[in-house]
């Protein structure tokens, strides 16, 4: 059984109050909360274990390397991946994406090549590419949603053409919570000769995911929406696109040997893992997934499924709030506007002294946000720790905004 107010007690953050009210953290589509066990991971890290990875023999570098490496094997299980050398190490989806662009995209594509996005991207799958575009005339296709904030996947396989190398491609919108078809994409894709980066930042968190039954060539996960340490991530490199990159960046730990003549570099995925890395939060990471293995992903899944049903049904009997995107399947993210000249920012500030924490701006999508024709909306994301009766509290706030500003 999942029991919401268990697994509420594991979050110390939540028995909080702000400005007198309870918490009610609706933030996490930027970043989500962490359990106990992985703040205790992070102060055990830092207080009794800490020591460089890979480098040293001694007591303590032994056990930081080894519970490091353990991660490698944690995020495969949870991703599904086929061995643990398809599993790299990043500080989040940025780095991962920037990873993609500059090891894979750099020395694989020319001026003319053609990389295709949907117009749902957040800007870490969008300013990587448009560097190629500024640099070596890659040029950028988009493809746009439907008026429910769905993405046909047939629209991007359409919009392939001869000069298409790459799709990059988000598996859940931020900012909708439309969840993208990504197999079917993938598959007609790798039929083109088209190779497949998937931003999961935020599908990871809602739902399971194996990417080798996707087939993804490139995915990518942000540990601090996962639960766990910012500065933590990983992306998922199927070996056959590891072998058509080339470093990142330089530096110890991705070289094999260094001479004032030459440099050989160390296999993957250490190839691409330069300098000292995030260990403490690298381990932290690991413990949030197994936090979550343990929970079950099915079992999260049906849960924030519930908490969308009561959510959707509440916030639609609000008759001066508009909720952008109702694609089927969704999952629990609500961008929310209000009707007349109520501003996103000043609503999240009347709904913060309820102590609801919810987001407010374009949420780094500033194209969808163009697509919409709206410049700004407010963004309440759930996540696992979340209740029926803080959907009840947010409803509550949003009346309030509508009392002062409507």
């Amino acid at each position: 059984m999942y029991d919401v107010n268990e697994i509420r007690k594991d979050f110390p953050i939540l028995s909080r109050e702000v400005y007198g009210k309870p918490l009610v953290y609706l933030d996490n589509g930027a970043s989500a909360q962490k359990p106990q066990v992985v703040i205790d991971a992070v102060v055990r890290g830092y207080s009794e274990e800490y020591a460089n990875v890979h480098r040293g023999l001694h007591y303590l570098s032994n056990i930081a390397t080894d519970k490091y490496e353990a991660v490698r094997g944690i995020v495969q299980k949870f991703l599904g991946a086929e061995r643990e050398e398809e599993i790299l190490f990043t500080s989040g989806s940025t780095e991962g994406l920037n990873l993609v662009s500059y090891g894979w995209a750099v020395p694989n594509l020319k001026a003319g090549d053609e990389i295709i996005l949907s117009v749902m991207e957040h800007h870490a799958n969008i300013v990587p590419w448009h560097f190629l575009r500024e640099r070596m005339g890659v040029v950028l296709k988009w493809v746009d949603i439907a008026e429910d904030g769905s993405l046909d996947p047939q629209a991007v396989i359409d919009a392939i053409s001869p000069r298409t190398k790459m799709v990059a491609i988000t598996h859940m919108s931020n900012v909708l919570g439309t969840v993208v078809d990504v197999k079917t994409i993938i598959a007609a894709a790798h039929e083109k000769g088209v190779v497949v980066c998937v931003d999961g930042s935020q599908s990871t968190v809602h739902m399971p995911v194996n990417v080798a039954d996707l087939d993804a060539d490139f995915y990518v996960i942000t540990g601090h929406k996962l639960y766990g340490p910012s500065g933590s991530g990983a992306i998922y490199i199927k070996s056959e696109r590891q072998a058509e990159m080339r470093p990142f960046m330089g530096g110890g730990d991705m070289i094999d040997e260094v001479t004032k003549d030459n440099v050989t570099y160390n296999t993957p995925p250490h190839k691409f893992e330069a300098g000292t890395p995030a260990i403490i939060q690298i381990i932290g990471m690991g413990v949030a997934l197994e936090y979550m293995m343990d929970i079950g992903m099915e079992n999260i899944a049906a849960h924030e499924a519930t908490l969308f049903t009561y959510a959707n049904a509440r916030l639609r009997g609000l008759n001066y709030i508009n909720i952008q995107g109702n694609a089927p399947g969704k999952g629990a993210i609500f961008s929310l506007t209000m009707n007349g000249a109520a501003h996103a920012h000043d609503i999240s500030t009347i709904v913060d002294r309820k102590g609801v924490a919810i987001r407010a701006g374009n949420h780094c999508a500033q194209p969808l946000m163009q697509h919409l024709g709206v410049t700004a909306t407010v963004r309440a994301s759930f996540g696992m720790y979340n209740t029926v009766e803080e959907v009840d509290v947010l409803i509550d706030a949003l009346e309030t905004c509508h009392e002062l500003l409507g």
